[in-house]
């Protein structure tokens, strides 16, 4: 008899075995399925996504992302294409496959530096003159456009703010949106044209989409010598995008009312490069030159910057303005955070005059360096 309760138990213990053995069988054939499947989802080719021009029957017209137009099949399972529609294609032959999910083509708020500015005109220092041309063009039709229907002319739709790096074109940009509550949305031109090859002339149309959405508002291109050089021979595919997005931007301002609620500000360093087109009549129109400061202007400039700091009774703001002549807005409030750098390294609580003198060196010292560099590397 013991020996059958042996074999019992020996033959349970096989049955139990076997059964672990095909629960495990089981679950690596399904792990395997999955990494097959896994692997061939990495096989298969990645989709484009395009723009559809023109539908033409089972056939279409595309535009994919360098410009380039061609003539495509539909797939018989895309239904009810039009003109505008993004799409999904194959890299090989372009075949349409599936409608792309309905969407904007660009979240635009992320590309874009949108707020309400703190800046007002107490901040500019030493642009008496560009303040109140600003104030013409810019913040009068804003805030009373039944003057100008009265008078019976027409303002500049934009205006084009030039001069040395540092100056305070953008400051003024933002000091007039301050003053006219409106949205301040800012465009760096160079970033535009570099990150955004294939869709650019795509994302001026949304910017200024978003402009009128938020209006009134002020576009402030900065850079716009990227994007608004003169043009030359379209060679490589990257000038050719250049020119569309110029083009498409050279189309919104002529949208433009003159007395509508959105007004543009471009900037720039290099006027002299700038393709005439951009300066016509009904475009950025309104030229203002926004120069060094003088030493008057360099004294307000440095009375701005040091009105919260804590000076020590030697500090003679009229001598430290007559050694920073030909210093630029950006110069002067570097050599202020600079003066105060000092006294916190010699854990002092005012800043000196000493203090100052150091910073002038430091940073007349940093240009000249700066100087050599663009001398080396053009």
């Amino acid at each position: 008899m013991p020996p059958a309760k042996n074999a019992n138990r020996t033959e349970f213990s096989y049955t139990a075995y076997a059964s672990e053995l095909e629960e495990e069988n089981r679950m690596l054939r399904e792990t395997i399925t999955q990494l097959k499947t896994e692997l061939d989802r990495y096989k298969t080719p990645a989709l484009m996504v395009v723009e559809v021009v023109e539908v033409l029957g089972d056939k279409a017209i595309i535009k994919i992302p360098n410009g380039n137009r061609f003539l495509v099949n539909i797939s018989s399972n895309v239904k009810f294409l039009k003109p505008g529609d993004s799409v999904f294609v194959e890299q090989k032959n372009l075949t349409i496959v599936e409608k792309a999910p309905v969407m904007k083509n660009f979240l635009v708020e992320r590309f874009v530096i949108m707020e309400k500015p703190r800046v007002t005109f107490k901040d500019v220092g030493g642009l008496e003159d560009q303040i109140r041309e600003l104030k013409e063009v810019v913040e009068l039709p804003l805030k009373k456009p039944e003057l100008f229907k009265k008078v019976g002319i027409t303002p500049p739709k934009g205006v084009l703010l030039y001069g040395p790096p540092g100056t305070g074109k953008t400051l003024l940009a933002k000091a007039v949106a301050n003053e006219t509550n409106a949205t301040f949305i800012e465009i760096v031109a160079s970033e535009l044209v570099q990150k955004f090859i294939g869709e650019g002339a795509k994302l001026v149309k949304e910017i200024f989409q978003l402009a009128r959405q938020k209006a009134p508002s002020i576009v402030f291109i900065d850079e716009i010598d990227a994007l608004a050089a003169k043009r030359v021979e379209l060679g490589t595919s990257g000038e050719r995008e250049v020119q569309r997005t110029f083009m498409q931007l050279l189309a919104e301002l002529d949208g433009f009312k003159p007395l509508g609620n959105v007004k543009v500000i471009g900037s720039t360093n290099r006027i002299d490069i700038l393709d005439p087109a951009i300066l016509r009549p009904g475009r950025l129109d309104r030229l203002i030159e926004v120069p060094l400061p003088d030493e008057k202007g360099v004294l307000q400039i440095l009375k701005i910057h040091t009105r919260n700091m804590s000076l020590a009774r030697d500090v003679n703001l009229e001598k430290l303005a007559k050694q920073m002549q030909g210093f630029s807005g950006a110069e002067i409030k570097a050599v202020c955070t600079e003066a105060g750098y000092f006294a916190i390294r010699q854990n002092k609580s005012k800043v000196s005059y000493k203090h100052f003198l150091e910073a002038i060196k430091k940073i007349k010292k940093e240009e000249e360096q700066n100087s050599e560099l663009k001398g080396i590397f053009g």
